[in-house]
């Protein structure tokens, strides 16, 4: 019987919907998509009309028709431009003697009823510029903004990107990756090249999360130690393994930061800065040469392969396997590790999806207007990307569990 009463109610609903919608034609000759949008954009100049008479009435304690001893009275309307999600529209708000009367529905100040703010801030997020938001706004909405009122309105997500940035974290990370991203940014009229540092950590659960995103263009042991520090003072205690490419200083600034944290040199960039030099013609057999040292079963075996590889090439190429030789401390810790554990180490494929999000901000601007804009689409940017990473990296268990074996003692069980 329940469910019987539900499906009734629930034609009484249509039924009064579709009454409306016959009005609707009936009153509006509506005949196009257009002339419904104009219908609901009149309609809601109406209810919103309606409900500033509501309030008034109730605010002066007595109708348009009565009569009262109240001192205050009305005293016509003032017009509004405010902008709605069916474009700009003309109100008339209602006036009182003694001007204490404060609309509710829209507020004396406000401009705007659109949620336009969280509509910018979706295509600033999305890459867009301020100059195709403007445009977008204008061809969709039908009113303008300027670039300085688009910017003015993402500005006002910087105390929540500062807050980001200080938000508390985890104790224990067993690994973060730490990759630069290249832009340029205009300071004072001087287009200068900066890097955006992304942190990115892998939780004790396997979950990706971005701990930090640091601009700047120096790097040094010193800049390192700070941006590691800055991560200690907001909780982590202990990391397992850090891969990044052969930041200067990076080194350094682990040993000092987190003494018994590993550092692991990325293989994929290891491979990318061996390959720049290469002839079209070698690349092939030259990245398959390099592939024998670091699928190895075992660094003794990647020895073997590295002494094959630069005897094979050093005649062509004499400078090429110089790195691996100076840096095989940095690249050997993966020869300790399975499979499953090195595929999650020794590449940041972990942070490539992540870098392919912010390296379309390249491509939709040329030059960021300052440090501010650029960090403001760098964080909208993270939020867009980070969305999907709803499930932990795969084989996560087997991982945890060799980490926890490896580094014994410093994951909780």
């Amino acid at each position: 019987m329940a469910r019987e009463k539900k499906n009734v109610h629930k034609i009484e609903m249509t039924e009064r919907k579709r009454n409306i919608i016959q009005m609707l034609l009936q009153e509006y000759d509506i005949e196009s998509a257009q002339d419904i949008q104009d219908a609901l954009k009149d309609l809601l100049g109406g209810t919103i009309k309606e409900m500033m008479e509501a309030e008034m009435e109730d605010h002066l304690g007595y109708g348009k028709s009565q009569r009262s001893d109240n001192e205050d009275y009305r005293n016509g309307y003032k017009k509004k431009q405010v902008n709605s999600s069916y474009g700009s529209m003309e109100i008339t708000v209602p006036q009182d003697r003694k001007y204490t009367f404060e609309p509710q529905v829209i507020k004396k100040r406000q401009k705007d009823i659109s949620d336009i703010d969280q509509k910018i801030i979706s295509m600033y997020a999305k890459g867009m510029t301020t100059r195709q938001i403007s445009e977008t706004l204008d061809d969709i909405y039908g009113f303008e903004a300027s670039e300085g009122f688009i910017s003015d309105v993402t500005d006002k997500i910087m105390p929540q990107i500062e807050n980001w940035q200080n938000r508390p974290l985890s104790e224990v990370y067993p690994v973060l990756y730490i990759d630069a991203i290249h832009y340029s940014v205009r300071d004072n009229g001087v287009i200068r090249k900066l890097a955006a540092y992304v942190i990115l950590g892998i939780s004790q659960d396997g979950y990706k999360e971005v701990l930090t995103i640091e601009i700047g263009e120096n790097k040094s042991a010193k800049y390192w130690l700070s941006i590691l520090n800055g991560l200690k003072n907001r909780g982590v205690k202990d990391i397992l393994i850090i891969c990044a490419d052969g930041l200067t200083g990076i080194k350094e600034a682990i040993s000092a930061a987190y003494p018994q944290t590993e550092y692991q040199r990325c293989i994929v960039h290891q491979v990318r800065n061996t390959m720049k030099y290469v002839a079209d013609k070698d690349r092939k057999p030259f990245a398959a040469d390099l592939k024998t040292i670091y699928h190895s079963p075992t660094e003794e075996k990647a020895l073997e392969a590295l002494e094959r590889v630069t005897e094979t090439w050093s005649t062509k190429y004499p400078n090429s396997m110089r790195s691996w030789k100076q840096n095989w401390d940095a690249i050997s810790p993966i020869f300790k590790f399975s499979s499953d554990v090195r595929k999650i180490i020794y590449t940041t494929n972990a942070i490539e999806s992540l870098n392919a999000t912010y390296r379309k901000l390249n491509r939709q601007r040329s030059v960021f207007l300052s440090d501010n804009a650029l960090l403001k689409a760098l964080y909208l940017s993270t939020f867009e990307a980070t969305k999907k990473w709803t499930m932990p990296l795969r084989n996560w268990g087997k991982v945890y569990g060799e980490l926890s074996i490896m580094y014994e003692g410093r994951l909780p069980e």
